[in-house]
Order: structure tokens, then sequence, then C-alpha cells
């Protein structure tokens, strides 16, 4: 049974009002951004501040420190945390996904022009045109240079299974570690010799002339999770409607993102100082599905290029079991020379971090929130009717 009073409770049952909320600034933080500017948080009863950080590094700690009570965070990130490889990222809960996808390869333009002699870009270039110049580079004990943003990252997996899908032994592939905010930079000094990102740095590499977007992680491994809502299991068990309030602001946000002509909006947003500080023609081209390859080349339909809901997945937002066991073997291929156990975890295990039951009390609390908001109205209107009769 619906409790009409909660809409007048909900504010005052909320543990925790103020919230401080990690955020990366990446074209994908959208949803967090969007609650902020439109008053999703503030809804609920939330006063959010949101925290600007500069590495994965940095949300990590200060998620395990208590300086943030919750942050966008890379979907594998608390499955190394439970497999052992993250410390850090222990008893992280992971019960919201914030997005799908957003990810691509992008090669320094010498790169590109060495493995690809007819420049095309009208579709991706699989990994087998690099096979040649990693072999030649390898008899002369010498590496291709890639970079990617975390060790725990969709963008490592991603980037493992590139190379790997073009028969590439990801061994004779340097791999390091670049904040995404030094990825073009580092590609335009040629420290790297390409990089897998998220926005809108690949797009950034382009409109600048230094870089050759290949693939997206639609064309490697599409629409797994990328980022997700995390907070530490004793601030839930702290603070249950809090999370169940945070989760629906952000529910909100996704909706309003997946109407596509909101998208150009959202990319008005990013681009302030506070968040991205990027030009929005650098924002705006994968939050409408459109991929730029090479400067001065048309761009490539990517339709699901950048995706956080959309009516016809009532479930992209929710950990599905499906979801997590493809990250387990993921995870699992990639680490399996560093000793990965990753399926030693049991679905209960896994559960519990990719938490669909909080997800799903928390849509409920929502369903009633708004029941009673309509319920409300509904008061006000009769009162009104009421009034104009005497």
């Amino acid at each position: 049974m619906v409790d009409y009073q909660l809409q007048k409770k909900s504010h005052s049952s909320i543990e925790k009002v103020k919230l401080t909320l990690g955020f990366m600034p990446l074209t994908d933080c959208a949803p967090l951004i969007v609650a902020k500017e439109l008053g999703y948080f503030a809804k609920f009863g939330l006063n959010v501040s949101l925290s600007k950080e500069n590495s994965w590094a940095s949300m990590r700690d200060k998620l395990a420190t208590n300086v943030l009570d919750a942050g966008q965070l890379l979907a594998p990130m608390p499955l190394a945390g439970a497999c052992g490889f993250d410390p850090h990222c222990q008893d992280l809960v992971a019960p919201f996904v914030l997005s799908r996808n957003g990810n691509a390869i992008t090669l320094s333009r010498k790169l590109f022009e060495a493995v690809n002699p007819t420049s095309s870009t009208t579709s991706s270039l699989n990994a087998k045109s690099l096979y040649q110049q990693v072999s030649e580079l390898k008899k002369v004990g010498k590496k291709l240079t890639f970079a990617t943003v975390y060790p725990y990252s969709c963008h490592y997996l991603q980037l493992i299974s590139y190379f790997k899908q073009g028969g590439i032994d990801p061994n004779d592939i340097n791999i390091v570690i670049i904040s995404p905010v030094n990825m073009v930079s580092a590609l335009r000094h040629n420290d790297i010799d390409g990089f897998c990102v998220g926005g809108p740095y690949n797009a950034k590499a382009v409109r600048e002339g230094v870089g050759v977007t290949v693939a997206t992680s639609m064309d490697i491994w599409p629409d797994l999770p990328e980022k997700v809502l995390a907070f530490k299991r004793q601030w839930y068990v702290q603070n249950p409607t809090t999370a169940y309030a945070l989760i629906s602001a952000l529910s909100l946000a996704c909706q309003w993102l997946s109407n596509i002509p909101n998208r150009f909006e959202a990319a008005k947003l990013l681009s302030q100082k506070q968040y991205i500080n990027t030009p929005i023609d650098v924002i705006a081209p994968s939050l409408l599905g459109s991929c730029l390859t090479m400067q001065g080349e048309a761009p490539r339909s990517v339709d699901l290029y950048n995706r956080f809901t959309s009516s016809e997945d009532i479930f992209a937002n929710q950990p599905l079991e499906s979801d997590v066991y493809q990250l387990q073997e993921y995870f699992a291929s990639a680490f399996v020379e560093q000793g990965a156990d990753a399926n030693k975890l049991t679905i209960i295990e896994l559960k519990n971090i990719y938490s669909a039951s909080i997800y799903q009390q928390a849509m409920d609390w929502l369903q009633q929130y708004e029941q009673a908001c309509d319920k409300n109205v509904e008061i006000d209107a009769l009162k009104q009717n009421e009034f104009g009769q005497i």
C-alpha cells in the first residue's frame, strides 16, 4: 500500500542531506552534472557538492577515506577490489549504471598513416592493421606505447580485447597509465602512439589534428556498463534513504539525457569551467551519436556512442547479471598472468557488489515518492475547486 505521506516525510527521513560526489571531467559524467544543474538532487532534498577529480586514483582514495560520499566510478573497479587487486576499492557497492559505451581508441597521425595508407576512416580499423608494425618493432626489441586511464578499467580491458581481436599479443605492447586530461598532450609530444579513453578526449585529439579515432567501445564489446555510481557498503548501511534519493535523482537525469534533443544542452552544461572546461564542438559529437575520426574527414555515425538510459531498455541503469558476468570474464582474461581469479567470486558475491537489489529498492522508493506527489496535486486541485464553489 502506498504511503501518501511519503512526500512530506521523505526529505526529513533522509539521513544525510549534504553530500559530496566525485566526478571525472569526462562526457559521461553528464548524469551528475544534469542532476545538479537541473535540480534533480534538490527535488529530493539533497544538497550536493560536486568534486572534480584529476585521476581515478584520486577518486578511489577519497572514497576510501570518506572524503567523498559517493562517486562516478569505472565499472570494473569494485570488481578489482573484491578480487584483492585494488584494496582501496574493497567493500564498494555499485547499484546504479550511470553510462554504457563512450570509449574509443585513437592513434597518432603518424601511426595511422603508417598502418592505413588509404587513410580511410569510413569504418573502424581492425587491430590486424597494426600487426605488421608490432612484429617489426618486436624484431628490434621495441614496442608501440599505448595509454589507458587506469589498470582496472573498461578502457584497459577494451584495449587488451582490441589487440587480441587483431591477433596481437598485448605483451608486445607497452601499456602505460595516464590521466584522461593528459592524453592528448602525451600524444602531441610523441610520448605515446595511441590511447583508449572516454570522451571528450578522442574528439579533442581529432579537432587538434594530432590523432585519428579508429574504433569505439561499440566496435569492441558494445553496451556493457562503463561508469557506475559507487559508495562504501557501510555508508549505505548508515544512509539507505539518502542512497535511494541519490539514485532517484540520477535516474531522472539519465531519463532527461535519453532524449537526444536535450544532449546539446547537456554539452553546454558540461563545457563550463567547473566541469569539463572544453569547447562544445569537442563535447557534443559523441553525445549526438557522432564519432569524429580524422581532421577534415566526415564523422562516423555511432548511434549509442554515449548511452545513459532509454525508453526501450528499462534495465539500462540496473546492474544485470549478464553484464557482470561479462565484465568478470574480461577481467579474468586480461589479468590471468598476474594471478587474477575473478571467476572465483560467486554470483551472490557479485550481486552484493553490483546490487540490483538496492537499485530496485530505490526505484520502489521513487515510485512511491512520485505517487505521493500526484496525490498531493489532486488534493490541492480539489481544495481549489471547493473554494471556488463557496
